[in-house]
C-alpha cells in the first residue's frame, strides 16, 4: 500500500528545515511572492500542497488540520528532517499549532502568519453562510478576501486572489477544511506548549487581529510573540512580502546556535 505524499518543492540548503503551510485560500502558490528573497544559506523550506489543493486538489481525505499534521510529519520523515519549524498560513497557522501534539519534540519554532488559533473561529451565523457557500461562489471569495484587507486592495488584485483560489482549489475539501480549522477547538491539547511561537498579524485584518491573537495565542504559549504589520491584512505574503520574509526569519534564525 503507498503512502500518501504531500506534494512539495524544496528551496535552499540551510541546516533549519522549515515547512510552509498554506491558507484556505491558495496551495503553496501562496508562498510565491516571498520566494525571491528567502534566506537559503541558512534555511530550507519545503513548500506544500494540502490534500484537495494544487497538485493534491484531487487527493482524497478528511480534510483536517490534524490529518495534516501527521502528513507534515510523514514528510519529514521521508525529507529525513528530524527536527523542524513551521510556518502557516490562516488555516495553515492552525496546521502548525496542530504539530505541537503530534510531534512535540521535533519542533523548533512555529510561525503563524495570520494564523487560526487553535480553539476554532466563531463565526456568527451570516458570516458562516458566506464562508460556507463561498466553496461554490466566486463572489463570497472575493467579499471574503476583500473584507479581510480592510477594502483596500485594487480590484484586479481581489479578482486575481480569486481566480488563483478556484483554479487550485477542489471545491468539496475546500467546504470541507472550513469545518475543521473554524469548528475545532483543540487548544486545551496544546495550551502550555514550551516551542517558541511567533503570530503575525495584520493591521488591516479586523477578521484575525492582534487583538484576537493576544486573547488566544499569546495566552496560551509562554514562548509566545507577537508583530503586528502596519501595512498587511490577512495575505501578508501578497501584500507585505519583504517585511513578512524579515520578520519570519529573523524569528527563526534566532535558535541558529541551538541543535538542529
Amino acid at each position: 500500500m503507498t503512502t500518501f505524499v504531500l506534494p512539495h518543492e524544496v528551496h535552499g540548503d540551510g541546516a533549519h528545515k522549515v515547512f510552509a503551510v498554506h491558507g484556505w485560500f491558495a496551495d503553496r502558490s501562496a508562498y510565491a511572492a516571498v520566494l525571491p528573497d528567502l534566506d537559503r544559506e541558512h534555511l530550507t523550506y519545503a513548500l506544500v500542497d494540502l490534500r484537495g489543493y494544487g497538485e493534491a486538489r484531487h487527493a482524497s481525505g478528511a480534510y483536517t488540520t490534524s490529518e495534516a499534521a501527521r502528513d507534515l510529519v510523514d514528510l519529514a520523515d521521508r525529507l529525513g528532517w528530524d527536527r523542524f519549524s513551521v510556518v502557516g498560513h490562516s488555516m495553515g497557522g492552525a496546521v502548525a499549532q496542530r504539530l505541537l501534539s503530534a510531534a512535540p519534540d521535533r519542533l523548533r519554532r512555529i510561525a503563524g502568519v495570520s494564523p487560526v488559533p487553535a480553539c476554532g473561529l466563531d463565526l456568527p451565523p451570516g458570516q458562516w453562510e458566506l464562508f460556507a457557500d463561498a466553496a461554490d461562489r466566486p463572489e463570497n471569495r472575493r467579499a471574503i478576501i476583500d473584507f479581510t484587507t480592510g477594502g483596500s486592495r485594487p480590484a484586479a488584485w481581489l479578482d486575481r486572489m480569486v481566480a488563483r483560489s478556484l483554479e487550485r482549489s477542489d471545491s468539496k475539501a475546500f467546504r470541507a477544511w472550513l469545518d475543521s480549522w473554524a469548528g475545532e477547538d483543540f487548544h486545551d491539547g496544546v495550551s502550555g506548549a514550551g516551542v517558541p511561537a511567533l503570530a503575525v498579524a495584520g493591521a488591516l485584518d479586523p477578521a484575525l487581529s492582534a487583538a484576537l491573537l493576544r486573547q488566544t495565542w499569546m495566552s496560551w504559549y509562554p514562548r509566545a510573540e507577537l508583530h503586528e504589520l502596519a501595512s498587511a491584512g490577512h495575505y501578508a505574503m501578497d501584500e507585505t512580502p519583504l517585511e513578512l520574509v524579515r520578520v519570519v526569519e529573523d524569528f527563526l534564525r534566532a535558535d541558529d546556535g541551538e541543535e538542529p
